[in-house]
């Protein structure tokens, strides 16, 4: 028995894994709600789904700009009725050594990585407190479960974001919300040339890069089957667990490939 679609926000959407999960929501049956910067990125991507004969709706919109997000969602609650699901994917990173790190560099990754999801979350809570339902999904990485050298700010805001989700599961399990963090570790897309122009670190993760479409479609199966917490790939998410126990030895034996960016 087929579910009932569901409206789905999905931040970050012009490109990446944001552009990707839009066509998994978009076969599925789902209403994408698109959200991001770019408005000629959200054209062309509203473009190539009518192409494969799905609607959605785009919404250029800098989630983090407070009084822009809130007429956003207030605007999308009126016309849709309600978000079904928030995907909070929007995010940015600069690798490098902390002293090389500008102001504006972390004030970016803050900006966009905490910041962002702390006003989408907050602007849609009390509507979906208000029906006792609802599904937010935060995209974090396996940065913010294992720190490494030139990640620095980058993995700070996702231990936030981690933090973040906990403490947020526990506010709202009494209104039947789900909250789920998801980890990945190193993603095939346009963020890791602009994280790191120099291409050093996408020449040493070339052989454990994850795949967008496969990621894409995991987040997507989160809905249907809820999880507090989704690692990939596994074996990353296994030396994240062993180095919470030993974290020295670990360190130590994998500090060669630690370096790699």
């Amino acid at each position: 028995m087929a579910r009932t679609p569901k409206n789905i926000l999905i931040t970050g959407a012009s490109s990446g894994i944001g552009a990707e999960l839009a066509k998994k929501a978009a076969d599925n049956g789902d209403y994408p709600l698109l959200v991001a910067r770019s408005v000629q990125k959200l054209k062309n991507l509203e473009k190539e789904l009518r192409r494969m004969d799905c609607v959605c709706s785009i919404f250029p919109v800098d989630v983090t700009d407070e009084q822009a997000v809130i007429k956003m969602i207030e605007k999308i609650e009126q016309r849709f009725g309600e978000i079904d699901v928030v995907i909070n994917n929007a995010g940015v990173g600069t690798f490098g050594l902390v002293e090389n790190l500008t102001s504006e560099d972390v004030k970016q990754m803050i900006n966009v990585n905490i910041t962002g999801v702390f006003n989408i979350t907050k602007t849609i809570l009390p509507y979906m407190k208000a029906r006792n339902e609802g599904h937010i999904i935060n995209i974090g990485s396996q940065a913010g479960r294992l720190a490494t050298p030139k990640s620095s700010v980058y993995a700070a805001t996702k231990h936030a974001l981690i933090g973040f989700s906990n403490a947020l599961r526990l506010e709202t399990s009494a209104f039947s919300i789900r909250v789920s963090i998801v980890n990945p570790g190193p993603v095939r897309t346009p963020f890791i040339q602009k994280a790191d122009p120099s291409g050093n670190y996408e020449k040493a993760v070339e052989n454990v890069f994850v795949n967008p479409d496969k990621l894409a479609k995991k987040i997507m199966g989160l809905i249907d089957k809820p999880r507090r917490e989704l690692n990939l790939p596994w074996w990353m998410a296994a030396v994240a667990r062993i180095h919470a126990v030993i974290p020295a030895v670990i360190e130590k034996l994998g500090n060669r490939q630690f370096k790699k960016k």
